[in-house]
């Protein structure tokens, strides 16, 4: 089967044939017809070489080179594809992967980025610099099946835009039921997908993650595309300036993917926290003192035993407490939905294989044996009759501490030794003691009795 190359050139064989029919001077036909001939043979030993032929795209494709510029109402108009509804790129666009995805509720991605006759200013570490009209494409599908998660619903495909003035601008179109295309969103929409609750960002959300302070640009750096020859490919585009010396390759720092066991607990537990932490927990970034990029050694992350600014009610807490997941504040932030998640935006649900992977991390620090705080039952809420109340602890030699007046149970107050009956509103806080053992953080239920 013919290269890509070829067939191209021999279109253009084809054309010039046709057009030489047409001219008088049978010289003019014959300079024409070897002039294709030279371009068909060249294309062919390109191929043959195995050297990467690269189309430039044209700067910015169909959108605006800034973000107040009109924008493409439909997806099938901004020149991101041929084929809109197969996803086939438009020429030019070259497609990438991640060694650690942001997580995105589960959803799947495909990714492809229109670079323009400016090349891309490399660095082995850190961020790199893309020039203006570069456009980053990106299309989101989500599994519509818990049993069969190879059905899928096409959501969304965002643009990252850089724009003329050297910022950023994002859009997001959300596709049409019948993935004919995708209609440009004015306002951000939260609706159910079987059973997910999937949140498509405004351009303003865009912004909070895509910020100055990480470049703009998330993920395309040489830590995360380090992977399967994509680097060295690029630099065979002719992508990169400067371009990368083939003895440099080598020595280009990587990302760990979660499930990849040649690689350290350590390694994987940083790059997740690179990949879903590392666009505001930087220097100049968030209000708080960690550092979440995995180039920075983590010795001076100050991660593990780092100071916190906000303790969410727990005891002596830090960013990583070794050995303890309880006192760990980032832990504790990428392991819930609620008001205090990690990130803030772009998620609606825990990622439970990243919260596993760093919980296990965690645990295996250096440090004393951690007791988990007692399990309170039923759960709080409100009640129109008397409760009986029970608490157990992971350890069933834990000595479990109690209190009714809402303060922290110390090892002079009340011992549990069984069910605590409630008839009035009260606030419950238990703990668990264990000599040799790292107490646990108190954990507390609130009782509204006979209010109704």
């Amino acid at each position: 089967m013919a290269s890509p190359e070829a067939s191209r050139a021999a279109g253009v064989i084809r054309l010039a044939q046709y057009n030489c029919s047409r001219m008088a001077a049978t010289a003019d036909r014959l300079i024409v017809v070897i002039l294709a001939a030279l371009v068909l043979g060249l294309l062919r030993l390109v191929h043959a070489s195995g050297a990467q032929v690269r189309v430039v795209p044209r700067a910015w494709l169909n959108m605006p080179q800034r973000a107040d510029g009109a924008m493409p109402t439909r997806l099938s108009q901004t020149g991101a594809f041929a084929d809109t509804r197969q996803l086939i790129p438009a020429a030019g666009l070259v497609s990438y992967e991640l060694i650690e995805p942001f997580w995105s509720d589960g959803a799947s991605k495909q990714r492809w980025i229109a670079i323009p006759a400016v090349r891309i200013g490399f660095a082995p570490a850190g961020e790199w610099s893309f020039p203006a009209g570069t456009v980053f494409v990106k299309t989101f599908e989500l599994p519509v099946d818990d049993a069969h998660p190879e059905i899928k619903k096409r959501l969304e495909t965002r643009l990252l835009v850089r724009a003329a003035n050297g910022g950023v601008y994002g859009v997001v179109y959300k596709w049409r039921a019948d993935n004919s295309d995708a209609d440009l969103m004015d306002t951000s929409l939260t609706e159910q997908v079987g059973s997910h609750t999937w949140y498509y960002p405004s351009r303003q959300d865009c912004l909070q993650c895509h910020n100055a302070r990480a470049g703009g640009v998330l993920g395309v750096n040489t830590r995360q595309m380090n992977r399967d020859d994509q680097l060295r490919r690029w630099n065979q585009l002719g992508l990169f300036d400067p371009a990368i010396k083939d003895s440099e390759f080598a020595g280009l720092p990587k990302l760990a993917a979660m499930d990849d066991a040649s690689r350290s607990l350590e390694d994987r537990a940083r790059s997740y926290l690179d990949a879903n932490c590392a666009q505001c927990h930087r220097p100049g970034g968030t209000v708080a003192y960690f550092d979440a990029r995995y180039d920075t050694p983590l010795a001076q992350q100050q991660l593990i035993d780092g100071p916190i600014l906000i303790d969410q009610g727990i005891d002596h807490p830090y960013v990583i407490s070794p050995h303890d997941i309880w006192r760990s504040i980032a832990y504790m932030r990428i392991n819930t939905d609620g008001d205090i998640r990690m990130p803030p935006l772009a998620r609606q649900s825990v990622d439970q294989k990243g919260v596993a992977l760093v919980g296990q991390w965690i645990r295996s620090l250096p440090g004393r044996n951690v007791l988990d705080p007692p399990l309170i039952s039923p759960a709080g809420g409100n009640y129109d009759h008397a409760l009986e109340i029970t608490l157990q602890d992971s350890d069933p030699v834990a000595d479990i501490r109690y209190t009714l007046d809402g303060s922290v149970p110390g090892k002079l107050d009340a011992q549990y030794q069984h069910p605590i009956r409630i008839t009035t509103p009260t606030v419950l806080r238990a703990r668990a003691f264990r000599p040799g053992y790292t107490r646990s953080i108190t954990t507390q239920e609130a009782f509204i009795v006979g209010s109704q």
